[in-house]
């Protein structure tokens, strides 16, 4: 279904837009250069531009593993997971290129609280699904 038909469905949309920004436009299209400066301080400089790149057709794919709702807790999971241990990793080892330094990880939590919500509270699925 393209056309979300209740508030879960928007949180849904917004979750897998946000996924889509970032990987296409921040990293596949290198709109936002501190992107792949992070990268290349976290696994250097040689290939970061590629890994970059990457990183942004794996957020691709993850838009689409979201609006797929494919083991969709499963998939929450990985989101968390993932948004956790970037940022760790960003706010260890480049804090200087954050966007709003310390702050990243009070906005990459709230995006978790979000995801975790959408999934484990308003869908009120049971656990055998």
């Amino acid at each position: 279904m393209l056309i979300p038909t209740n508030k879960d469905s928007y949180l849904t949309y917004f979750i897998a837009l946000i996924w889509f920004v970032n990987g296409l436009f921040c990293k596949v299209l290198n709109l936002v250069p501190r992107h792949q400066e992070i990268v290349g301080r976290i696994l250097g400089e040689t290939y970061a531009r590629e890994i970059t790149f990457l990183i942004g057709l794996a957020e691709i794919a993850m838009t689409i593993w979201v609006l797929s709702r494919f083991l969709s807790r499963f998939n929450a999971v990985t989101q968390i997971v993932i948004i956790l241990t970037m940022n760790v990793l960003e706010f260890m080892l480049a804090p200087d290129l954050l966007l709003w330094g310390g702050f990243n990880f009070v906005f990459a939590s709230l995006f978790c609280a979000v995801i975790y919500c959408n999934e484990f509270i308003s869908n009120k699925k049971s656990f055998s699904h």
